[in-house]
């Protein structure tokens, strides 16, 4: 589940986001779901988008109701119908949170050249603490598979799945990085140090077992099932 306080980050947004962010163009209207206190609807906001931060904590999104460039929605994403109707956005940022019946609804959601930034815990992450029930855990390989399901693909720039520090702890998360089928290819993987200095993310190492494919990079750690 989706906590407003996770005890595991901060307030400034994940590496892996800040990494990407340059795939969301200033004035993208940017879909922010489960978003806690909104680190990442800060983020993108501050970088000229306009986004709509969903989560059914009332306290945190009250926190983001005087910021520009979002705009706020209160909304039991697991005990209702999918809030969001027809609407489509140019970008969708998931952080911290799985509920698997949204996955159709998060892919219909998206624009034809859209971006889908998506990163949480994964099966392996038990041994280590929170979250340990395996609704929580993604499968191996399963945000391939969603980037990969019908009506048509989208096109994967990154994808990382493995043992990472987190907050101190060891986790297991798995990542994405992946731009409807209109977007013109090749995408720009602008992956820079200095570029993501700046943009708050440190540069990013991968020690274990890289493979590496057209587009995708599959960052396999000890002990967690390649792509």
């Amino acid at each position: 589940m989706n906590t407003p306080v996770n005890p595991h980050v901060g307030m400034a947004p994940s590496p892996w986001i800040a990494r990407f962010a340059h795939l969301v163009p200033a004035g993208a209207r940017v879909l922010d779901l489960a978003c806690g206190y909104g680190r990442h609807a800060r983020f993108f906001a501050q970088r000229g988008a306009q986004v709509l931060a969903v989560d059914r904590d009332a306290a945190a999104l009250a926190t983001l109701a005087e910021t520009p460039g979002i705009d706020i929605l209160r909304a039991d994403l697991e005990g209702e119908l999918w809030p969001l109707g027809g609407q489509r956005f140019d970008a969708i940022v998931v952080s911290h949170y799985l509920h698997r019946p949204l996955f159709p609804d998060l892919r219909a959601a998206l624009g034809p050249g859209g971006t889908l930034l998506y990163e949480t815990f994964a099966q392996g992450n038990e041994a280590h603490g929170r979250p340990s029930n395996p609704d929580f855990l993604l499968r191996p390989g399963e945000l391939l598979a969603l980037a990969m399901a019908a009506p048509e693909a989208l096109t994967v720039v990154a994808f990382e799945q493995g043992r990472v520090e987190l907050g101190g702890r060891p986790a297991v998360v798995q990542r994405l990085a992946a731009v409807g089928p209109t977007r013109a290819w090749p995408t720009a993987l602008d992956a820079s140090p200095a570029r993501r200095e700046r943009e708050g993310a440190p540069a990013v190492e991968v020690r274990e077992g890289v493979h590496r494919a057209i587009g995708v990079k599959c960052a396999i750690f000890a002990g967690v099932n390649q792509c």
